[in-house]
């Protein structure tokens, strides 16, 4: 079974020294969460690390009236903007904290008024006007900025980026984000467990299957049960098709950002098939219907056959696309993102393997038996996540081949137990990183509290280090190189 989170009640002046501590293990800041309920108000930090599965939990208590906690932002780059979050959402105040601007906050929000404390209710009026957000002003000379969006052309959804350049050169980007944020996790709140499947498979569409599962481990945590090892081999093969259609769609998006539509057209082609396989197996395009709390049901499996066809066409549009000399010159070099930013700041899935952070939760939090060794690129430019998504495509393609020749029933068998827990967490390696659900559950089964952590949360930062040094119209590649999900991170 996944190993229940340690849980340890801290005070204030211990948590930066255990932190520390943490960090100094290799271990990282999964989550930072905040709750308020009968017991007070208090807030819970998750640090996980594995190779062996390890996952450890410092809960703090605060005085509601002056909510405050040590900063932890001397020790970690994530932990400065989860302080901020505290700070917009909870009025918690991390103390000493070296730049306490808004992270979730907008200019409109009415002041004095945190959504999730209970009682805060719907938004009051708001403000017509308020403090623009503090940019970070470039100055010298030919300096001159460009501001992009919220909202853009097509179908993307609204984030505003700021950028300082001299000619075509960025100097410095910086993104505004959470034009999208929904309260998604007070939707969960007085919800029965099972039912809040719904909202996590609906947090970050193209990313249903790894929410819904996280979820589900987080659920299932907290009951005490974990499914056996044939449904974990069910839930973990509609894990990698959903992987498999999120590469190759972005495979073929980066080759259209260079203006090779022919490659992105074939690769249209692959992605579409494997939304087909994924309708076939699960019963919708997008993977939902096939995971819920304590079970797992697949409609058929996905055959050899089918398996073959999708890898030949896409090696077919992997050599379409390397092939091409333009290709090739436009990715080599552009939105670098060196090893140790990437540690620096905490980066995850492809982004980081890309970097040659060989940081995986299928490894690190397994939930399927197999060995598995993720793979990493060395170079961190567009390319090298362009490469890592092909192999990682090849990898995922492995795996369900393996995995369905193991499967003996499309509705997995029993469930083990063990003594349930007021709290649980669930680890999944979705197809952009590690994706992390905590719940908390009330006498009644129903949730008290969820928190979700996409992994753009983490990578959205890394983007603006990419940038620097970049010109200007590579930034569409750049940014689908990366392709952050600005629901998965705004929630």
């Amino acid at each position: 079974m996944n190993p229940h989170p340690q849980t340890r009640h801290v005070v204030a002046h211990e948590l930066h020294d255990l932190a520390a501590s943490q960090l100094a293990l290799g271990h990282r800041l999964a989550l930072v969460s905040a709750h308020e309920d009968h017991r007070g108000l208090r807030v819970v930090y998750l640090f996980t690390g594995g190779p062996p599965d390890e996952r450890h939990e410092f809960e703090l208590h605060l005085d509601r009236a002056h909510p405050a906690v040590p900063t932890l932002a001397d020790l970690s780059f994530a932990a400065s903007r989860f302080e901020r979050a505290l700070h917009d959402d909870y009025a918690i105040v991390p103390v000493g904290h070296p730049f306490l601007r808004p992270l979730v906050r907008h200019q409109h929000w009415p002041e004095d008024w945190y959504p999730m404390r209970p009682g805060a209710g719907p938004m009051p009026p708001r403000r017509v006007l308020g403090d623009p957000y503090p940019f970070t002003e470039v100055k010298g000379t030919g300096v001159y900025e460009i501001p992009v969006g919220p909202v853009h052309a097509g179908l993307i959804e609204p984030g505003h980026f700021r950028f300082s350049v001299v000619g075509e050169t960025i100097l410095k980007m910086t993104a505004r984000l959470w034009f999208v944020h929904r309260g998604v996790e007070r939707l969960f709140v007085g919800l029965d467990a099972d039912e809040g499947v719904a909202i996590a498979q609906r947090i970050s569409g193209d990313s249903a299957v790894a929410h819904s599962l996280a979820y589900c481990l987080a659920v299932e945590d907290a009951r005490g049960i974990e499914a056996d090892e044939e449904s974990r081999r069910l839930r973990a093969i509609v894990l990698e098709l959903e992987r498999l259609y999120n590469h190759v769609g972005d495979v073929g998006a980066l080759c259209n950002d260079v203006s090779y539509a022919v490659a992105n057209a074939r690769a249209m082609v692959v992605r579409e098939r494997i939304l087909r396989l994924n309708e076939g197996v699960t019963g919708h395009r997008l993977g939902r219907g096939a995971v819920f709390v304590g079970r797992t049901s697949l409609r058929v499996l996905p055959t050899g056959r089918e398996l073959d066809e999708v890898a030949e066409a896409f090696e077919d549009v992997v050599d379409l696309a390397l092939g091409n000399s333009v290709v090739v010159d436009r990715f080599v070099g552009t939105a670098t993102l060196s090893r140790n930013d990437a540690l620096a700041i905490g980066t995850l899935g492809v982004v980081a393997r890309a970097s040659g952070v060989a940081q995986d939760a299928r490894v690190a939090h397994p939930f399927v038996a197999g060995g598995f060794t993720p793979v990493v690129q060395e170079g961190g430019d567009v390319m090298a996540r362009f490469v890592q998504r092909v192999e990682e495509f090849r990898a995922s393609l492995d795996i369900v081949r393996r995995l369905s020749g193991e499967v003996r029933s499309l509705s997995g068998g029993s469930l083990r137990r063990r003594d349930p827990s007021a709290a649980g967490v669930g680890i999944v390696e979705g197809w952009r990183g590690a994706v992390v659900h905590r719940v908390e559950l009330d006498a009644q089964g129903r949730v008290a509290r969820a928190r979700t952590l996409d992994p753009s949360f983490f990578n959205w930062p890394a983007l603006s280090i990419a940038l620097s040094d970049t010109i200007v119209p590579d930034f569409p590649l750049s940014n689908k190189s990366f392709n952050l999900s600005y629901a998965g991170n705004d929630l």
